[in-house]
């Protein structure tokens, strides 16, 4: 019975081959729509482009390519007949239909439908300004959560450098034994947060070092200030109205933007028929308002120009996302949906073209042509300039420049301490490093040690 089923298995697969092989050239419908079929001169290219020539290379079958007429995908008109590329293959004008046809019961009861070949579901998208949410902390907004560390590094290591430079350097701190030392940790963070706040709070530095450690974090100060205040006025004063829409329910409960789908289309349907009751009130609105829209293009246009929001098919709605820096897909999708490949009923062609689907997804071609044709190239369509959150990098000149000052004002402190040192050394007849060695100990706390050193000098001589 087993080698019964087998031989008749290989005579359907070997009868639908030779049907193909036969088969003079088959007539393939499509319709453009990014990324799945694009115009390049007079040829067409796209992630359905490429997906015939990979069947037809597997099945070994000669085809020719045309584009809908009527520019539709496929629904019954009044009069019960098909339209668009449903209509062509229902009609034989067509053997096959090659595009993001989405696998719904009514035509599978009209056409023979393939395996997916991509698997997607509902969602929408609309402007990242009307997408923003409203926070209690929104005036943290105009700096990411990185660059608030990085301000964070930056001032704690600006208040050690002070407290160090106001340690070491001579002229900050001459007498170390009787002298009080006015640049305490404590009064350090005070000074470079009154500069920070442009308030000032004294005594400011004597010594060069300090003056110009004090100076690179005025300067780091004053920039960083202009870019905060310069990106939270642009937030602040945005053309669209800042309300929060993240799922489907935000979208049917506000009046702020209008919303729409393709007409017609198997996304306009699926609301039509829903018994949701969400989903109902967005269908009546869409309605009442009559804000479909012809082609997924003119939604994404209108979804750019603000205040409105495009419901469509999840994958197709990541490409306008991808080419758009303006615009953001909801997280929420619903209602799962596949597009297949739609033959006349009782094709033969189907088995053969689902067993190369298949073999297509095992071996990850299709993955790969879903990287190649949905790679991310985010451009603003009128090159205007996106709010958004400041970044490390984006100022990375500024904490590159308060580093080098920093570094600079240490060594400069250093360098006076040295100074001093050779002076004593020379006049008390030391070494430098032994004067070093106690200007240092007497300036971080190891007084005691170094009075005994020079008790015990005095002794000696």
């Amino acid at each position: 019975m087993t080698v019964c089923m087998g031989l008749l298995s290989c005579v359907a697969a070997l009868t639908a081959w030779v049907v193909i092989a036969d088969a003079k050239e088959l007539s393939i419908t499509t319709i453009k729509q990014e990324p799945y079929t694009m115009s390049k001169g007079s040829e067409l290219e796209g992630y359905c482009i490429d997906l015939i020539s990979e069947l037809s290379t597997k099945l070994g079958f000669k085809y020719k390519l045309h584009l809908v007429k009527d520019n539709r995908y496929g629904s019954i008109d009044s009069s019960g007949n098909w339209n668009g590329m449903i209509g062509e293959v229902v009609r034989g004008e067509a053997d096959l239909a090659v595009a993001p046809l989405t696998l719904t019961a009514v035509r599978e009861q009209f056409v023979d439908m393939t395996t997916p070949f991509m698997q997607t579901g509902i969602g929408f998208i609309l402007h990242k300004d009307v997408a923003s949410e409203e926070s209690t902390f929104s005036f943290l907004s105009p700096f990411s959560t990185e660059m608030w560390i990085g301000v964070l590094i930056a001032f704690l290591l600006t208040g050690l450098c002070i407290y160090l430079v106001g340690r070491i350097s001579p002229t900050e701190w001459a007498e170390p034994d009787t002298d009080e030392h006015s640049f305490t940790l404590l009064h350090s963070f005070w000074y470079i947060t009154g500069a920070l706040t442009l308030q000032g709070a004294g005594p400011h530095p004597k010594a060069l070092s300090g003056r110009v450690v004090s100076a690179i974090w005025w300067i780091f100060a004053v920039l960083l200030l202009a870019c905060y205040f310069g990106n939270f006025h642009s937030m602040l004063h945005s053309n669209s109205k800042h309300i929060s829409i993240k799922s489907f329910e935000d979208l049917a409960n506000q009046d702020v933007i209008d919303y729409g789908t393709v007409e017609a289309g198997s996304t306009m349907l699926f609301f039509k028929n829903s018994n949701n009751p969400v989903y109902r009130r967005i269908y009546e609105r869409m309605e009442r308002k009559k804000s479909y829209v012809s082609s997924m293009e003119e939604g994404v246009r209108r979804t750019q120009e603000g205040n409105f929001a495009f419901i469509g098919e999840a994958v197709s709605l990541d490409l306008a996302v991808a080419r758009y820096c303006k615009l953001t897909r909801s997280q929420e999708v619903i209602s799962m949906r596949a597009y297949s490949i739609a033959a006349p009923l009782g094709s033969p062609l189907v088995k053969n073209l689902t067993n190369a689907i298949l073999q297509l997804s095992e071996s990850g071609e299709l993955t790969y042509l879903r990287d190649k044709w949905w790679a991310s190239s985010c451009v603003s369509a009128d090159g205007a300039h996106v709010s958004e959150a400041l970044l490390p990098h984006d100022l990375r000149g500024l904490f590159l420049l308060l580093g080098l000052g920093l570094g600079f004002g240490l060594l400069l402190a250093l360098l006076e301490l040295l100074s001093r040192a050779r002076h004593q050394a020379k006049d008390g007849k030391k070494s430098c490093c032994s004067v070093l060695t106690s200007e240092l100990n007497q300036r971080f706390g190891s007084r005691g040690e170094s009075a005994e050193q020079d008790s015990s000098d005095k002794s000696k001589a």
